[in-house]
C-alpha cells in the first residue's frame, strides 16, 4: 500500500470517528465553537459532522482521493478556530487539559500535512 493510500485510509477512519462523535455526542463539541460565529453552535457541530463524513468518502474513493485530500486540507483549515477556542478557553484549566488544548494546535498542522499528502500522492487506486 502507498504512502498516500495509507494516509488516505487513517484520514478516512479518523474523519469517520470524528463525525460520529459530533452527531451522537455534540455537547462536546459545542462549547469549542467559537462565540464570534452568528447563530447557535449545535448547527456548526453538526455542519462538522456532516462535512467529515463527506470527506471520508472522498477519500475513501480512488477517484476521488485527490480531491477528498483538498477536501481534507480545507477541513481541517476551518475547524483550526475552534481548536484556538479550546485552548483559549483551557488558560485556567487543569494542567492536563491545558496539556490536551494545546496540544490539538500542532497536531492539526499534522493532519493539514498527512491531508495535502494525499492530495499530491497521485495514487488513486
Amino acid at each position: 500500500m502507498s504512502g498516500g493510500r495509507r494516509a488516505a485510509g487513517f484520514l478516512s477512519v479518523l474523519l469517520c470517528a470524528s463525525g460520529i462523535l459530533h452527531l451522537a455526542r455534540p455537547e462536546t463539541f459545542d462549547g469549542i465553537v467559537p462565540r464570534a460565529l452568528p447563530g447557535p453552535a449545535r448547527a456548526y457541530t453538526y455542519a462538522s459532522g456532516v462535512a467529515e463524513f463527506g470527506v471520508t468518502g472522498l477519500l475513501a474513493a480512488p477517484r476521488t482521493r485527490h480531491l477528498g485530500g483538498i477536501a481534507a486540507m480545507a477541513l481541517f483549515v476551518a475547524v483550526f478556530p475552534a481548536n484556538l477556542q479550546m485552548a483559549y478557553d483551557a488558560r485556567g484549566a487543569r494542567p492536563q487539559k491545558r496539556a490536551i488544548a494545546l496540544g490539538r494546535l500542532p497536531l492539526q498542522g499534522v493532519l493539514i500535512a498527512q491531508a495535502w499528502h494525499v492530495a499530491t500522492a497521485g495514487d488513486r487506486g
